[in-house]
């Protein structure tokens, strides 16, 4: 198992890779159309390419036999409208680990890379949003050391869901 990070020769596959894994966790919650179209907008490859070589990105990738197993997405960036955060902040966009490598510790060891590479660029916070009807994932961050400090609105085609914002201070 590898961590890496993307590169644009990437983007296909984490284009599919992404697309699969957002529809695998959250279709049975919600409609075929609203999926289509958040899936469309967010992974296509195109928008993989662009996300890669966007500066205030970092995109990590886990890799075994040649196949992605495992992504995170990191954003430089603002805090959350409303919520008072320390500054400068990094946001984890996206943190996604293949259903078949749930429980085999590489989520452990991914969330731990995206934590240091956030202090590697020299964040005081870490934070995400994740869906609040996500309960596995919310505990699972709660392990990893974030704390949930808020909420934040998220739309998924026409359905304007709820996320739970979740923090880490790295740094005071």
């Amino acid at each position: 198992m590898t961590i890496r990070a993307a590169t644009s020769d990437d983007a296909a596959a984490l284009s599919e890779f992404a697309g699969r894994l957002f529809r695998d966790t959250f279709e049975h919650d919600n409609t075929q159309s609203d999926m289509e179209q958040y899936v469309a907008r967010a992974f296509g490859e195109e928008i993989q390419r662009a996300e890669i070589a966007d500066s205030r990105r970092m995109i990590l990738l886990s890799v075994y036999g040649g196949a992605i197993t495992g992504y995170a997405q990191l954003l430089a960036g603002s805090a959350p409208a409303g919520l008072a955060m320390v500054t400068p902040v990094v946001e984890l966009e996206r943190f996604y680990v293949a259903q078949e490598w749930h429980g085999r510790g590489l989520a452990q060891r991914l969330i731990a890379r995206a934590i240091e590479v956030a202090l590697q660029s020299e964040a005081a916070t870490l934070w995400l949003a994740v869906w609040e009807r996500n309960p596995r994932a919310i505990a699972f961050y709660r392990k990893s050391g974030f704390v949930d400090v808020g909420s934040k609105p998220f739309v998924l085609g026409s359905d304007r869901q709820t996320d739970r914002v979740m923090s880490q201070l790295l740094r005071d």
